[in-house]
């Protein structure tokens, strides 16, 4: 799903401000997070659809990963049968990237609605079948 730059911001403040300074995360009511994320899963076709957009040298073009949180607005938007249980869990948010001279550079997704993406599957709140090694 893409998500605006405006979205984006404030999933990445409300990070910055709680899990990032080593505190818990909180909830729609404040309260603090008690079962946080344990993993995310991202599809094969949302990663390729961003690489498509970056360099095609396997040393240049890649993918820039941001530790975000589901704020209440974002979570309502992309999990709105159960967005209470979403927000304050962390998440990944992502965009295409390319490398020149060991700095990253941002590249924009035209036409999309924002320049990231959040293309998970998450535990929790989707934990079962637990991943398995076969």
């Amino acid at each position: 799903m893409n998500i605006s730059n405006e979205d984006f911001k404030s999933m990445k403040d409300k990070y910055d401000k709680e899990v990032k300074k080593g505190k818990p995360a909180k909830d729609k009511k404040g309260k603090d997070k008690t079962d946080q994320t344990s993993w995310v899963f991202l599809d094969r076709e949302t990663l390729e659809n961003l690489l498509a957009k970056a360099d095609e040298d396997p040393k240049v073009g890649g993918i820039q990963f941001y530790f975000t949180e589901y704020t209440e607005e974002t979570a309502k938007e992309i999990y709105p049968s159960n967005h209470d249980d979403y927000t304050g869990q962390m998440t990944l948010v992502m965009r295409p990237a390319n490398l020149k001279d060991n700095q990253v550079v941002t590249l924009k997704l035209e036409g999309s609605g924002g320049d990231y993406v959040n293309g998970t599957s998450q535990c929790p709140y989707r934990c079962e079948p637990s991943p398995t090694d076969s």
